[in-house]
């Protein structure tokens, strides 16, 4: 369980370093639920699923979406 946890963690991080410095806003938005997802399966592991729901509804649906709609709009005004 501890390799699993530290693995987890481990990913964790390279997501977190990788959506802060990607050149990219697409990546870093694509990056944002994955980085929500391992944090779902840490708090599963560690007996939060309270939190663990939470964190799913609020980060992979509400933040990720507003996150979309957002660079999709701003993607549009570009072009203009």
């Amino acid at each position: 369980m501890d390799m699993i946890v530290t693995l987890l963690m481990i990913f964790l991080l390279v997501t977190a370093f990788f959506m802060v410095f990607t050149k990219q806003t697409a990546n870093a938005v694509i990056a944002f639920p994955i980085f929500g997802s391992i944090l779902v399966v840490l708090f599963v592991i560690f007996q939060a699923p309270s939190v663990a729901m939470a964190e799913a509804v609020i980060t992979a649906g509400l933040a990720t979406g507003f996150f979309v709609i957002t660079f999709n709009k701003t993607k549009d005004s570009r072009k203009e």
